[in-house]
C-alpha cells in the first residue's frame, strides 16, 4: 500500500475538495491519526483523518443554492454577452425567505455544480461546498439527473432502445440511461453522467430534434414548485444521495 497526498485522500473520502483541504492543512486544522499535518504530507488510505472544529464550522456555514435557471443564461462564466446564472441570486428573487435570510457573503466562492446549457432551463445547483460539488460532478458520481425533453421529428425504429443504451459520443460509449415517452412529443431522460449537450446530441443520433429541455431533479432534490428565475437554499434535511 502506497502513501497518497493527504489533500487527495480528503477529496476521495468526500471530506472536502483538494483546494479546501490544502487551505485547512495550511491553517493546521487537519490531523492524521491525531497528529497535525503539513502541506504536501502523505498518508495511507486506511489512516484516520480528522478536521479541527474551526474547519468543521466553516464547512457548516457554506451554502448550497437551488436555482430554476431560465433559458438565455449560462451556467458559469459570462459568454458572448450572455449573463451567468449566478446573477439571478439576489434577495428579491429568493423563494421562501422564511427559512434562511440571503447574505451577500453567500455569493463568495459560489460555483455551479454541473452545467445546464444556455438554451435549457430548470434545476441548477450552485454551491460553496466542495463536498457537494464532488458528489454531483465527480468522475465517480452516482447522482441521477432527470430531464423533461420536448422533441420534434420521427424517431428511428430502434431509437428508443439506443437512447437507453447503445449510443457513442466523442468516441466513448455512454452509460446506460433511462429514457421513456411521456406523450407524443415529450421524453423523460434519467442520466448518470453529464457530457456537453448530451441529450441534444443523443436525440440527433436517432432522428429527433430537441425543442425544449428542462432538468427537474438531481438525485433526491427536485425542482418542484420553484418558479423560473427564482432560487432557494438547500434545506438542512435535503441530500442529493
Amino acid at each position: 500500500m502506497e502513501k497518497t497526498r493527504i489533500s487527495k485522500l480528503m477529496s476521495e473520502k468526500g471530506i472536502c475538495s483538494r483546494r479546501e483541504a490544502d487551505a485547512y492543512i495550511e491553517r493546521g486544522w487537519v490531523k492524521v491519526d491525531g497528529r497535525v499535518v503539513g502541506l504536501g504530507d502523505k498518508a495511507y488510505p486506511n489512516q484516520t483523518i480528522t478536521l479541527d472544529k474551526m474547519a468543521q464550522a466553516r464547512q457548516t456555514a457554506r451554502v448550497t443554492i437551488i436555482l430554476n435557471k431560465p433559458v438565455g443564461y449560462v451556467s458559469g462564466q459570462a459568454e458572448s454577452g450572455y449573463r451567468p446564472a449566478a446573477t439571478l441570486i439576489t434577495a428579491d428573487r429568493q423563494f421562501d425567505k422564511s427559512r434562511q435570510r440571503f447574505e451577500s457573503g453567500h455569493l463568495r466562492g459560489l460555483a455551479p455544480a454541473g452545467r445546464l446549457d444556455i438554451d435549457s432551463q430548470g434545476l441548477l445547483v450552485l454551491t460553496q461546498d466542495g463536498r457537494i460539488a464532488k458528489q454531483l460532478i465527480g468522475e465517480d458520481s452516482e447522482v441521477e439527473k432527470e430531464y423533461l425533453v420536448r422533441v420534434e421529428g420521427r424517431i428511428q425504429g430502434n431509437g428508443l432502445n439506443l437512447l437507453n443504451h447503445g449510443l457513442t459520443l466523442d468516441g466513448q460509449a455512454l452509460r446506460p440511461a433511462e429514457v421513456s415517452w411521456l406523450n407524443d412529443d415529450q421524453l423523460k431522460f434519467i442520466l448518470h453522467e453529464g457530457k456537453k449537450r448530451q441529450i441534444r446530441r443523443m436525440c440527433e443520433l436517432v432522428g429527433l430534434k430537441v425543442v425544449g429541455l428542462k432538468r427537474v431533479r438531481m438525485g433526491n432534490v427536485a425542482l418542484a414548485d420553484l418558479p423560473v428565475g427564482q432560487w432557494r437554499y438547500l434545506k438542512g434535511h435535503e441530500r442529493f444521495l
